[in-house]
């Protein structure tokens, strides 16, 4: 029903900044849902870093509140996270996830974030 689309991912040293993007696509796809990021490394669980309401509320994870920014483009369906003086400890795959309205969740295959120091 909904597919997503994630790029930007990649390799970079502490301080840099990456921007992630997320595309949805699908038949019957709607603007009225929760966007979001999560991110998963090895032996953690996954963790939310990121939501974005379709009104614009955002929420971060007090792991990157200051450093990143989720915003979305509803008419592109696309949400972005804009990654800011990454750390080592913000490698990860991350995932893109879209909650719909009717309370189900899709994901994104991840992309991979790896920081250096």
């Amino acid at each position: 029903q909904v597919q997503l689309v994630e790029s930007g991912g990649g390799l970079v040293q502490a301080g840099d900044s990456l921007r992630l993007s997320c595309a949805a696509s699908g038949s019957r796809f709607t603007t009225i849902n929760v966007r979001g990021w999560y991110r998963q490394a090895p032996g953690r669980e996954r963790e939310r870093v990121a939501t974005i309401t379709s009104a614009g509320r955002t929420v971060y994870a007090d792991s990157v509140k200051g450093r990143f920014t989720i915003s979305r483009d509803s008419a592109k369906n696309t949400v972005y996270l804009q990654m800011n003086s990454l750390k080592p400890e913000d490698t990860a795959v991350y995932y893109c996830n879209l909650h719909s309205i009717l309370d189900y969740d899709y994901w994104g295959q991840g992309t991979q974030v790896t920081v250096s120091s």
